[in-house]
């Protein structure tokens, strides 16, 4: 049997406790038509896509698009009743005329090289009248947990723009969305205990991701980074004594939710 790949870690560990009470938030705000069809941007495996299905029930139609085909490879295996497609968010892989009731994207638009060409294309894919949410996580700065995280890693690594924390402020979301031609854009705080049974796989996985976004770690052979993610989960054992949660870890998280219509 062969070591995990990450797309299948991240939907192992990470999926249920860190983003599945997102897409469920989301979809509170945003409620629901059996009738909708729903696009889910950088659906990464699936989650928020899948979120959508069980809401929608039988008829509902929904489509998860992502860029990465191992992520793809998961969302695919877990549910493959759900229409998945491999593509860029700057160049949607739509159907000629195809347009969405609800359209989200989670935790995906920090990580886009044109964020305003990726607005325009959710603007293309909406229906006239339809709804847009787009979450973004607060600045690590705000979120403890994270943040001492990311200082026992820079010790060994040097400073880390973590992408994930990279559009934390609600103005530039907020304007970003006008800027396309949305209407009724508006955008609020929502911050969540989040809880780990086993905090291990998530102080690995982090540390892989801060690592990866390291221009050190970047620079680094495969055998010299695992040699770090290995110290480094090491020097982070005190911060997630800190946030013990019986045999767990819990702590608070914060993303902005911004909503919008077409």
């Amino acid at each position: 049997m062969g070591q995990a790949s990450f797309p299948e870690m991240y939907e192992r560990w990470l999926v249920g406790p860190l983003f599945r009470p997102w897409a469920e938030a989301t979809f509170d705000e945003v409620k629901l038509n059996p009738s909708n069809r729903v696009l889910d941007i950088a659906c990464g495996t699936g989650i928020v896509a899948r979120v959508a299905r069980d809401r929608l029930g039988a008829p509902g139609y929904v489509v998860g698009v992502d860029v990465n085909p191992d992520m793809l490879a998961v969302a695919r295996t877990v549910a493959p009743d759900i229409d998945w497609r491999a593509g860029n968010a700057s160049a949607l892989p739509l159907r000629d005329g195809e347009q969405f009731d609800v359209v989200v994207c989670q935790q995906g638009l920090q990580f886009f090289p044109d964020k305003p060409a990726a607005v325009a294309q959710m603007r293309r894919a909406l229906a006239q009248g339809g709804r847009l949410a787009v979450a973004t996580w607060r600045s690590d700065e705000e979120i403890p947990f994270f943040r001492e995280l990311r200082r026992v890693a820079e010790r060994y690594l040097g400073p880390i723009a973590d992408l994930r924390h990279g559009f934390g402020a609600e103005a530039p979301l907020e304007a970003l969305l006008r800027d396309a031609g949305f209407h009724d854009v508006r955008s609020r705080t929502i911050a969540r205990t989040i809880r780990f049974e086993d905090g291990a796989p998530l102080l690995r996985l982090n540390t892989m991701a801060l690592v990866g976004m390291s221009a050190a770690g970047k620079a680094m052979a495969d055998q010299e980074r695992k040699r770090v993610v290995d110290d480094i989960v090491g020097g982070s054992a005190p911060v997630l004594q800190s946030y013990a949660d019986g045999s767990g870890v819990a702590f608070e998280l914060a993303s902005n939710l911004a909503t919008a219509k077409g």
